[in-house]
């Protein structure tokens, strides 16, 4: 079955997990654990540099609130992109988080993951 082709519940009991583990990997600063889940594509594309800039350095990335809020799902291709809303500990506001799931291998990876 291609992901696409799931339901928002059969997708949200896939999601909602590699969506806390980001979250706390990202918290925690451990880079290694945060990109456990990434599709090869993904992990290629990378600026490990950045990527380590960002986890030093980003106040909202360091303290983002486990607690969020399911937006919608978006399915394209043989990608789907899960909406939540997030929040930080430290930061007043919301924002807007992203998780693109497909098959990498048979195997459920991350394609894309962000905070607007």
């Amino acid at each position: 079955m291609k992901i696409i082709e799931k339901t928002d519940d059969e997708i949200l009991a896939i999601a909602n997990p590699l969506w806390s583990h980001l979250i706390k990997a990202s918290n925690d600063g451990k880079y290694g654990e945060f990109v456990r889940h990434f599709s090869h594509d993904l992990l290629r594309g990378l600026n490990e540099v950045e990527v380590g800039k960002q986890f030093a350095n980003s106040e909202l990335t360091r303290n983002l609130s486990e607690s969020v809020e399911f937006i919608g799902t978006i399915r394209r291709g043989d990608h789907v992109t899960v909406l939540y809303r997030t929040r930080s500990k430290k930061r007043p506001g919301e924002w807007l988080g992203r998780l693109v799931l497909g098959y990498e291998d048979g195997e459920i990876k991350i394609f894309g993951a962000s905070i607007f």
